[in-house]
């Protein structure tokens, strides 16, 4: 998500119809934008979603769970909700078709659902019903999410989506191993799609957390995790600071997101695949 603080706006040619040329950089401010987070009725997603909601944007949040929807809304107030299961193709396309004319102005997606779960590839059956769950849900919900609104982002005279992966898609933890697969492909995917979008109005960022301390694998309580607030405070000063940036990783993340090119690989590996690792 390019975004810059202060009272930086958008810098569009008049004839903002037009596509940009090729290396065109546009900087959004880090307000006055229609946000969508899918995955916002907890965790990293409604965290980000109240600092957001702060620097004054609009933001809607989208999720599974009604009841936690609501609650968040309650707590927030101004914050808008739309109920979604990233698994379902039809719906999301029709979430989507929604979306947009509930919200017209919308300029910033931020694919954030996401589950993650223990798999035993040593049990007899191996029980696949986990595997294709994460793929639908981490993998497959944002890139048909991504496809549905893209015509509609497009048309912004200036978009942002920031695709949420993990330390993990750099390094894998052996006990999740499915979605560590689904948040490597995630990475490869968002590269792949900033490299199409490069001479367009839309930029493509790529969040990359650590172990968090949330619900996810159950790691609120985890002093091994990183504290919600401090990361959330981090990630908004990294935004603030550098607005173009591809990648938002906090220092907490870089022994996983740079093992390879420092050179240090197998030795991460170990000590993350020990015996207690840290979750992300």
């Amino acid at each position: 998500m390019t975004m810059a603080e202060g009272t930086e706006k958008i810098v569009v040619a008049k004839n903002c119809n037009r596509e940009p040329g090729p290396g065109i950089q546009l900087r959004m401010n880090l307000t006055g934008n229609t946000i969508l987070i899918t995955g916002g009725g907890s965790g990293i997603g409604l965290a980000l979603a109240a600092e957001l909601q702060k620097l004054g944007n609009q933001v809607v949040i989208a999720g599974r769970r009604k009841p936690a929807l609501e609650a968040a809304a309650a707590a927030h107030p101004g914050l808008k909700w739309l109920q979604l299961n990233v698994e379902d193709a039809a719906a999301v396309k029709a979430f989507a078709a929604s979306a947009v004319a509930d919200y017209p102005a919308l300029n910033v997606l931020i694919n954030n659902a996401g589950i993650m779960r223990a798999e035993n590839y040593l049990a007899e059956p191996v029980d696949l019903s986990v595997a294709e769950t994460e793929i639908s849900t981490n993998l497959l919900g944002p890139v048909r999410l991504t496809a549905a609104l893209l015509p509609h982002l497009r048309r912004q005279a200036h978009a942002a989506i920031m695709n949420v992966s993990s330390g993990l898609a750099f390094l894998p933890m052996a006990l999740t191993p499915v979605y560590c697969a689904t948040k490597a492909a995630l990475h490869s995917w968002t590269e792949s799609l900033r490299y199409q979008l490069r001479d367009t109005r839309v930029d493509v960022q790529e969040l990359i957390p650590p172990y968090v301390a949330t619900d996810l694998m159950d790691g609120r309580e985890d002093p091994l995790a990183m504290p919600l607030s401090d990361y959330i405070a981090e990630v908004m000063q990294i935004l603030k600071d550098n607005p173009q940036a591809k990648e938002i990783a906090v220092e907490r993340v870089k022994p996983l997101r740079n093992a390879v090119e420092r050179g240090n690989y197998d030795k991460v590996f170990a000590g993350l695949n020990g015996s207690r690792p840290p979750r992300t």
